[in-house]
């Protein structure tokens, strides 16, 4: 395995790690839906932009579905695999089309994060059969896409001034 090659994947299981501990970290709990805002989705956004599709989009995956695992939430952990993947990726691609400029960051992330709202909608809808009721989802899952948002803005600002790390975490692409 090349170097680049090793040096991506160490990266992307440091950024699982991440996922992990900003979604664990802070969980303020819905009692309506059973579940939790987190902020996890900052992070997730971020392991696409910075990792690229498939490193970027396997560590949102994991370190998220660790989380639901350790949560209590086995359930929701294929769900969460491949939702918080998707969101990766589609942020990754979203950002390479529109552009490296903020504005098309934040719209990356918006839309990463509706991907995440129709997702979970659908699968409580549907694989879980909440039928209807799944729709109780909606506004706290919008109510964690904003908090993603914010957090992947807030996140990016530093890590894009640091001309190291950029160097480092593009090496290879």
């Amino acid at each position: 395995m090349k170097f680049k090659n090793v040096q991506k994947l160490v990266t992307a299981a440091l950024m699982a790690a991440l996922v992990f501990v900003a979604t664990l970290l802070i969980q303020i709990p819905i009692p309506a839906t059973g579940g939790y805002v987190n902020f996890g989705d900052g992070v997730v956004i971020l392991c696409g932009v910075l990792l690229g599709p498939v490193y970027g989009g396997l560590a949102a995956g994991v370190g998220a579905m660790l989380t639901d695992l350790i949560s209590g939430y086995a359930v929701y952990i294929p769900a969460t695999f491949v939702i918080k993947g998707l969101m990766a990726v589609a942020a990754y691609f979203l950002v390479r089309r529109l552009g490296s400029r903020f504005i098309a960051f934040l719209a990356s992330s918006f839309c990463a994060e509706i991907l995440m709202v129709l997702g979970y909608f659908a699968y409580e809808c549907f694989a879980l059969g909440f039928g209807k009721a799944a729709a109780a989802s909606l506004l706290p899952n919008l109510a964690q896409g904003a908090a993603g948002i914010v957090i992947a803005c807030a996140l990016l600002t530093p890590i894009s001034k640091n001309q190291k790390l950029m160097h480092f975490l593009n090496k290879g692409e």
